[in-house]
């Protein structure tokens, strides 16, 4: 995160965390003495050690890890949690759209997803929206796994929004990764050989019990997607019958002939 802000004065960046129970921003260069002022020059002062964005984030984690843990105790659930992925994109593009509303120069903005927890179903909407929203802004998703599997969510985000998808093969060299990968600028990118993904899971998620399905039934009206046939779509309403359900698969979508 140094780096970057070092390649280009005019670099913003902000950090942040998501958990099971909240979101939360760890880190804005642009409220800090990090980034430069609004004539492009850059700053004055000197940052103390208290003062730099490693130390800020550092603390932020910290207050984030703590404030998660009060919540898990006040609602003591012991059920299966999963990661707010959703929240944390919708934050980052309103984010992203505070600072495309400011004057001009500003750098294009892009989003970079480091996750090392697997997917969860139940988000697979919110995420698609966030998703479809990011390619309508032009912000590029790029994605770091960590985790011990691949993410649907973040293979499609990246498909979606001419982002990059990498589960780096070996974890030690995660430093290496995201300085040769992940910090290249947007137009440096069409001169490097850049790791693309063998393939991209485009399974979704069933609308009714929320988990992800390979086939399954989709309604005619607002596309959504059921894994058995119902007499009536629960979003919108429409009634439809067996032979007119609408077939899909994860990767190609096969219409009925009746």
């Amino acid at each position: 995160m140094n780096a970057i802000l070092l390649l280009n004065h005019m670099n913003y960046l902000a950090v942040i965390a998501t958990g099971s129970d909240s979101c939360s921003f760890l880190y804005e260069s642009l409220a800090g003495e990090s980034v430069s002022d609004g004539e492009g020059k850059p700053p004055s002062k000197r940052m103390n050690k208290h003062h730099t964005p490693s130390a800020k984030i550092v603390r932020g984690l910290k207050d984030f890890v703590s404030k998660e843990l009060a919540f898990k105790t006040e609602r003591k659930d012991n059920g299966k949690r999963y990661s707010l992925l959703s929240g944390s994109l919708s934050m980052a593009l309103c984010y992203v759209q505070r600072i495309l509303r400011q004057d001009p120069p500003h750098p294009h903005p892009r989003i970079l997803c480091f996750q090392g927890s697997p997917d969860a179903s139940q988000q697979y909407i919110a995420v698609m929206n966030a998703i479809f929203s990011a390619q309508r802004l032009m912000v590029p998703i790029d994605s770091c796994m960590v985790g011990s599997q691949h993410s649907a969510f973040l293979q499609q985000a990246a498909h979606i929004t001419g982002g990059i998808y990498m589960k780096p093969p070996h974890p030690e060299g995660l430093f290496e990764y995201l300085m040769m990968v992940f910090a290249t600028d947007l137009h440096s990118r069409r001169f490097l050989q850049l790791p693309r993904p063998t393939g991209v899971d485009f399974r979704a998620s069933c609308f009714c019990h929320k988990k992800t399905i390979d086939t399954g039934f989709v309604c005619s009206v607002c596309l959504s997607i059921f894994c058995k046939h119902h007499k009536e779509c629960s979003t919108c309403g429409a009634s439809f019958s067996q032979n007119k359900s609408s077939f899909v698969t994860g990767q190609k979508r096969k219409l009925s002939t009746n």
